[in-house]
């Protein structure tokens, strides 16, 4: 049986919405924060591609060079094709959206951003379909490096099972980092049946502790939230309907790892930055309360450890010592350079 709110989503951004500027609120067009070599990068991307672009995020993590990189809710191909660069012509890239008209958009450049970027042939290919189901668009069971979404997650009526997905599919050690509209509280179930609610990420946003128990029920005991900012309405007429709810949009992470608890642990563990990471010299953020100068020793959990070291990141770190000797909970405050950081915004 087919999903009316789920047609009535992939219409609206595969045949109503022309571009960002036809979007009744901010809500899932919020400002992104791109390094320079990114900037150029999407540059690089045709202006049709990015005009239809709804994103409220920048969930393209570093050290993707020569990774599989799944987009989930891909849309127009923006990210995917970012990541196309980033991956290079030895990675590969899926989009999967289950609009129409939106992948006809993504679709019919790839052979043109494929010589923009200098690869001889396309990296990336784009499946019709839903992200609850990966398995029926032919994803494999442990397949991917890392898994996106750029607020889309957000619209799924079933993201229990989207986050049960994303960890079938992703590789031990393999990443997701995803960028949706969260609220304070949980909305009203009504919301759905007002499309522009329903459309523009408000009426599914994720109240932060429901999503935390998702996360806990789908195998993730621990993720990070990378980056936060307050989601604008910009609309009188929305935000007299969604009364005192508060929105933000929020950039996690979380790694598929088998020896996460659900606590930060303490275990004696410090963590070494080594300053190789492109585009990264000098700190490496791993969330916002993790930001490690280069070559200082921090003290870290379990959990970061493990994030540090059982990845893709392990090359760029150097943990000291091990679980062998385990000393209680670890005092789990944001670590001098975030602070930093926090001051300065």
């Amino acid at each position: 049986m087919r999903d009316s709110g789920q047609d009535g989503i992939a219409a609206y951004y595969g045949e109503v919405l022309q571009g960002r500027h036809e979007l009744q609120t901010g809500a899932c067009c919020a400002p992104e924060d791109l390094s320079a070599r990114r900037k150029k990068l999407l540059d690089l991307i045709v202006p049709e591609i990015r005009s239809r672009f709804y994103g409220c995020g920048s969930p393209l993590p570093p050290a993707i060079k020569g990774c599989r990189v799944l987009d989930l809710g891909c849309g127009s191909g923006r990210d995917v094709y970012l990541a196309s660069a980033l991956v290079g012509a030895q990675g590969s890239v899926i989009g999967v959206d289950m609009s129409e008209g939106q992948l006809a958009v993504a679709q019919r450049h790839r052979r043109f951003q494929a010589w923009r970027f200098g690869y001889d042939e396309s990296n990336v290919s784009f499946r019709l379909g839903r992200m609850e189901d990966l398995a029926a668009l032919g994803i494999a069971d442990g397949s991917q490096d890392v898994v996106i979404s750029n607020c889309v997650i957000n619209l799924s009526p079933q993201k229990e099972r989207v986050l049960a997905e994303i960890a079938r599919v992703l590789k031990p050690g393999g990443e997701l980092l995803f960028s949706d509209v969260f609220a304070d509280r949980r909305v009203s179930a009504s919301w759905s049946a007002n499309p522009v609610l329903r459309n523009e990420c408000l009426a599914g946003a994720l109240y932060y502790q429901d999503f935390r128990r998702m996360m806990a029920q789908a195998g993730w005991p621990d993720f990070r939230v990378v980056s936060r900012r307050r989601a604008m309405i910009d609309n009188a007429g929305i935000e007299a309907q969604i009364g005192a709810v508060v929105f933000e949009s929020l950039t996690v992470r979380a790694f598929k790892l088998t020896q996460l608890e659900d606590r930060c642990e303490n275990y004696g563990q410090r963590a070494v930055y080594l300053g190789t990471l492109d585009e990264h010299p000098d700190r490496f953020a791993l969330d916002a309360d993790h930001v490690f100068a280069a070559g200082e020793e921090v003290p870290v959990c379990g959990n970061t450890a493990a994030m540090l070291s059982e990845t893709r990141f392990g090359r760029y770190f150097d943990i000291v010592g091990d679980r062998s000797h385990h000393y209680g909970l670890f005092d789990c405050q944001p670590s001098p350079q975030a602070a930093v950081a926090r001051a300065c915004c």
